[in-house]
């Protein structure tokens, strides 16, 4: 069985944590673990690491290379998405690459994944992914079904049919209800969350393309060369529009398991240890007289009075405040702060790069202020600014620095200046993360105005 890991969204839904350029499947979540991280290692009692394939892009490649090595799970292959095109294109190419690439037979089952779910009870998850591959060998599409205990209107819903296998035919799917269907429906008895995770085998999968999908089909069924070149091309669509909807091949297996997407901050409120009021406290925060409330702090103290039934996130540079059973409409919020153009929506002041990360301290008129962590042995490319001038006090570890012809090293409470237009090189050459805090002069200060002349990450 092959393992297909969705790792490529950007994320949304739980802003201010989660942006474009750190979504949530990077995130540990007061867990040891990153989700992605977690994902991995969940299906490891099932899959070789060499028969799991991340399928994300060219974006996220340095995070999940990362992440890869934190679960000792560098034999896994990472799919790079040349575009973004929803789940079904996404899951056609990840069948061509197993055909075509490892091998995989047209009945060989592929489960397919989110990466930023939460699963616990991981004996039971196992047992439910081996009665998915069971039914799915034989020519059916097996969703696993979360039994709901709320009228949840931020997930898509599965309509159970009659009895089959481990499970149930499946009579329709349904969209996110409003609150009043989600009622209903919860009152019924007989639907269910989809979960997002599926199983089905190469050939079956390849075989509902053909049938529903003649573009995707069309598109995916050469080679996994021509399906990369060509992707472009395919449709946007996600694999429930796609196939599920369509084909009268799919079932779905109640899952035995605790699961929670965690795709809205009510959702992380539900996850969380409370305290005997109700608070779900993380960070430094004071709550004074507060019932059924999330407080989250990163780097300043909150101090909660009087509340209830809130949902408090703060991050160094956003603070977001939310009734809760209202915070699906963050997505929302992200969307208002597209539309206005504001960096927040995508950036946090903390950026991670593949050598390490940066920090924004401080910004005004002709000056930026940073603290750059390069991480051992790591080293950023050599490079030049034509519109600014850069000051390094070096604070923790020693920096070996290419100025020009010139190489030298920097210890700890050094500075050097790297005057405007000159080629220059970071590197960290020892055994302890390198911390220098960077004062950037210039009147254009923004990211794009770097010439690399080489790069070991192949940036150039």
């Amino acid at each position: 069985m092959k393992i297909i890991i969705l790792a490529g969204g950007g994320g949304t839904r739980l802003f201010p944590l989660s942006r474009t350029c750190f979504p949530k499947q990077f995130m540990k979540l007061g867990a040891e673990q990153s989700l992605l991280a977690q994902t991995i290692t969940r299906f490891m009692p099932v899959a070789k690491v060499a028969d799991m394939v991340i399928v994300t892009n060219q974006e996220y490649i340095h995070h999940v290379k990362a992440e890869l090595a934190a679960c000792g799970a560098m034999g896994a292959h990472i799919l790079l998405e040349p575009v973004g095109r929803n789940t079904a294109p996404a899951i056609a190419l990840a069948a061509r690459y197993c055909i075509d690439e490892l091998s995989a037979g047209e009945d060989e089952v592929m489960f397919v994944t989110p990466s930023d779910h939460i699963i616990r009870k991981n004996d039971l998850f196992i047992k439910s992914v081996r009665q998915a591959e069971e039914m799915a060998r034989q020519e059916n599409i097996v969703t696993f079904g979360i039994k709901p205990d709320k009228p949840e209107i931020g997930y898509g819903y599965i309509e159970a049919d009659e009895e089959y296998g481990y499970g149930f035919r499946v009579k329709s799917f349904k969209e996110e209800p409003c609150q009043e269907v989600a009622e209903e429906y919860l009152a019924a008895g007989r639907y269910y969350w989809n979960s997002g995770m599926f199983a089905v085998t190469m050939g079956q999968i390849m075989r509902e393309f053909s049938t529903h999908q003649p573009e995707i089909y069309q598109l995916a069924s050469t080679n996994y060369t021509d399906a990369l070149v060509q992707f472009e091309s395919m449709p946007n669509i996600s694999i429930d529009y796609a196939v599920a909807e369509k084909s009268d091949k799919v079932v779905t297996i109640p899952l035995l398991a605790y699961w929670n997407d965690i795709g809205s901050w009510d959702a992380i409120y539900d996850v969380l240890d409370k305290d005997q009021d109700g608070n779900a406290v993380k960070g430094d925060c004071i709550p004074i007289d507060c019932t059924n409330t999330l407080m989250l702090g990163r780097s300043r103290m909150i101090a909660g009075i009087g509340l209830e039934d809130l949902l408090v996130v703060e991050t160094d540079d956003v603070i977001v405040v939310a009734k809760k059973g209202e915070s699906q409409k963050v997505k929302d919020l992200v969307g208002e702060l597209k539309q206005r153009g504001r960096k927040e929506a995508d950036e946090h002041t903390t950026m991670y790069r593949p050598w390490g990360s940066y920090t924004i301290l401080g910004e005004g008129p002709g000056y930026k202020m940073k603290k750059i962590v390069v991480n051992p042995g790591q080293r950023l490319s050599l490079q030049m600014h034509y519109h600014r001038s850069e000051h390094w006090i070096v604070t923790g570890g020693t920096a070996e620095v290419t100025l020009g012809e010139e190489v030298k090293l920097v210890h700890e409470n050094e500075s050097i200046f790297i005057p405007l237009s000159t080629k220059h090189r970071l590197e960290n050459p020892g055994r302890i993360p390198l911390e220098i805090i960077e004062v950037q002069n210039g009147k254009y200060l923004e990211e794009d105005d770097i010439v690399r002349f080489d790069d070991v990450y192949g940036r150039v």
